[in-house]
């Protein structure tokens, strides 16, 4: 009756971020951190568990002096988050019911 939810899309902070990440081509590190209520520390950590899962792609560089810290959807994590997207909404449709 009801799909199974991915236990790592269903954190708000990482949830968040791939809701960020799916409308744009790649986002600065700065720029999720200003659209997620969350901190540094914790925006890095839901980061790295989306990049272990493959979900996401991180770049390092250097912006003049600075570090650069890019994030991009993969494939794998674009399919992931449609087919979370598509079990919430059976969920919703069940409440209609």
């Amino acid at each position: 009756m009801f799909k199974e939810l991915d236990p790592l899309l269903h954190s708000q902070v990482r949830l968040a971020i791939m809701s960020l990440l799916i409308g744009v081509k790649s986002a600065e590190f700065s720029w999720l951190l200003e659209n997620i209520n969350t901190t540094k520390g914790n925006l890095s950590f839901q980061i790295g568990k989306l990049k272990e899962a493959g979900y996401v792609a991180v770049d390092k560089s250097f912006r003049g002096n600075y570090p650069l810290t890019t994030c991009r959807i993969t494939e794998k994590g674009a399919n992931a988050y449609q087919e979370y997207v598509a079990a919430i909404e059976e969920y919703f449709k069940q409440i209609k019911k």
